[in-house]
């Protein structure tokens, strides 16, 4: 399973599970935010490590930056646009 499925059934998993959301929501005040939430996921029945996370953002972000501008030159990055679990954070504080 991709990491973009299992971040998408992690987040449907959460907006029937208050705790889960709550725990998950718990994972920014964290001293390795990134870390705990891949434990967490995991636990969880969705396996993931933070390189997957890093690499998910970063591959979206690129594939952004190629299809614009003849390859991107002219594409800031935005805030939080290339990191996956700022995204994922976002969503899920909206449920």
């Amino acid at each position: 399973m991709e990491i973009t499925e299992m971040l998408e059934q992690l987040i449907e998993k959460a907006k029937t599970n208050s705790d889960l959301k709550e725990k998950l929501l718990n994972t920014r005040n964290s001293a390795n935010p990134i870390a705990d939430f891949c434990d967490l996921a995991t636990k969880e029945g969705f396996p993931m490590s933070v390189m997957d996370i890093v690499n998910q953002g970063e591959e979206f972000y690129a594939e952004i930056k190629r299809s614009t501008n003849g390859g991107g030159e002219n594409s800031p990055d935005l805030d939080f646009q290339n990191d996956e679990y700022s995204i994922f954070m976002m969503r899920l504080k909206e449920l």
